[in-house]
């Protein structure tokens, strides 16, 4: 009969094995891919001595193709609660020195049962990814298990936070547990998502190309969309991570963290150089943005794709905003498929998780071409539409330049459902442009005209006169003040204080038919 000591030593034994994973040969080669290991990742994550594994010594059950020769404990993830600034969040870490991260079902239980615990619990999910796929050698077991998270994935959304770390390889059925969540985050040159890849892609289409060319960081920030933020390597994804978690609440019934803020002079007089006089000529939205917004709180989201809108999270006295705002810098500002899909999708979380939304608006339309066209720009763009008609979190706009045609309607105006708008001096709110107005209101006259050219610019100039400002919307209450841009942060500021108590309810309903 063992003694009390000789247990505890067992004890020691069984922690010390779980926490070597694969071995020190595995661990090895994962260091020299520039990967850390599950736990190493943890422990970068959480605060200090903060973490709590749930399941340390759970193993797989499976019997067949050798695989009852061989046992790990934990079974390839590492699950388990902290906290990140002393905040509550439940996490689970693959550990790729296992079987390769391989889902099993006893892996897919333990990734179930802290979603499961966050629900009850109202905490934030973190999944950092770093697995080969489903274990083959488990056949519908594992892929069941896939399932079992995708459900519960489906049912936590837009009630906790869920946020995903690719970490290394993201393949087949894997993909679509982060899809599901609310941000995925991917670090450069070493990890990758796909659907099928390289030698399926090359044995179906016959087209040769690298993991990294086809699911890659770069690929996902800048071609699909699919990740919100490339991180350059582990540490810094880890980082990102947390910098992201700073400006959201824990679930869907709290509000977003507040920082303490000692009011100032709010005053930004280099605002009022911003908009050229060239009403054709580009400036960086960032600008703006910078010039409003507390001084380096501006974490942008899909940075490097849809270059033609930014969104991302800020802080206003303090206070957490979501803000989202066309770039006159990238196609003129105008909305597109990827830009109209990059806003819709950054406003229903904004919304979902009692974000208020902060709007810069200089658009001209949305982009012309069969492309687009061909490409349902009507369906992709009624998205972004749909997404702020649904908001009922405070929404302020500013207008900054150009509010022409629906894009105006679109881009969270009064109509929609904003709770107040401002205009710059600068501001332009009008069906289209003066030129193309004009071509299309006088067409008759120009063309009959002595001097065409002469009598199409009078006709510019006369529709400029009239609708290229913010006064005939601001007459008829569509914009509640016209105010100069150095005034904006302090309007700002007293509009979000005014609006932090709204509340907005939508009709009774399942859920909303978005146009997807």
């Amino acid at each position: 009969m063992s003694t009390l000591p000789q247990k505890f030593a067992e004890l020691e034994r069984k922690n010390a094995e779980a926490e070597q994973g694969g071995g020190p040969r595995r661990i090895e080669a994962q260091h020299k891919k520039g990967k850390l290991t599950a736990r190493e990742r943890i422990a970068l994550l959480l605060d200090e001595d903060s973490f709590e594994e749930i399941g340390k010594f759970v193993m797989h059950r499976s019997r067949d193709f050798g695989l009852d020769q061989e046992h790990y404990l934990g079974d390839g993830v590492v699950t388990g609660y902290g906290t990140i600034h002393g905040r509550l969040v439940y996490v689970f870490a693959q550990d790729f020195t296992v079987f390769g991260g391989a889902l099993s079902e006893t892996h897919a239980e333990k990734i179930c049962k802290i979603m499961d615990l966050a629900m009850k619990n109202g905490a934030p999910v973190i999944g950092l990814n770093d697995s080969g796929g489903a274990r083959i050698q488990e056949g519908v077991v594992s892929l069941a298990g896939y399932a079992d998270i995708f459900y519960r994935n489906t049912l936590a959304s837009g009630v906790i936070p869920q946020l995903s770390a690719i970490m290394g390889p993201c393949a087949g059925g894997a993909v679509y547990s982060p899809a599901i969540t609310d941000f995925i985050l991917m670090v450069e040159n070493t990890s990758y998502m796909f659907v099928t890849g390289p030698n399926v892609v090359k044995t179906v289409t016959h087209e040769e190309v690298t993991a990294e060319e086809l699911g890659g960081a770069s690929t996902h920030s800048t071609k699909s969309g699919v990740a919100h933020v490339a991180s350059a390597n582990e540490v810094a994804c880890l980082q990102d991570l947390k910098t992201l978690l700073s400006y959201i609440p824990q679930n869907c019934e709290d509000e977003p963290p507040r920082l303490p803020y000692q009011p100032a002079d709010e005053r930004r007089p280099s605002l009022n150089d911003l908009i050229p006089a060239n009403p054709n000529q580009p400036y960086d939205m960032r600008e703006a943005i910078e010039g409003v917004i507390d001084e380096g709180s501006f974490f942008e989201i899909h940075k490097a794709f849809a270059e033609n809108i930014v969104v991302g999270f800020a802080r206003l006295a303090g206070r957490s905003l979501g803000i989202v705002a066309n770039q006159p810098a990238v196609l003129a500002g105008v909305l597109d498929i990827d830009a109209s899909t990059k806003a819709a999708r950054f406003v229903r979380f904004c919304d979902s998780f009692n974000i208020p939304l902060l709007v810069f608006e200089d658009v001209p339309g949305f982009l012309p071409g069969t492309d687009q066209e061909w490409n349902a720009i009507i369906t992709n763009g009624a998205k972004l539409l749909y997404a702020f008609c649904e908001a009922t979190v405070p929404r302020v706009t500013v207008i900054t330049r150009k509010a022409y045609g629906g894009a105006y309607d679109v881009m969270n105006s009064k109509h929609i459902g904003a709770d107040l708008n401002y205009a710059w001096p600068s501001a332009e709110i009008a069906v289209m442009g003066a030129k193309g107005a004009a071509e299309i209101i006088f067409k008759r006259e120009i063309a009959e005209a002595d001097d065409p050219a002469a009598k199409l610019q009078e006709k510019v100039d006369e529709y400029t006169q009239k609708f290229a400002n913010p006064y005939r919307a601001a007459f008829r209450g569509y914009v509640d003040e016209v105010i100069k841009p150095e005034d904006t942060r302090r309007k700002l500021i007293r509009a979000f204080g005014m609006l932090e108590n709204k509340v907005a309810t939508l009709p009774r309903k399942k859920h909303g038919n978005i146009p997807l």
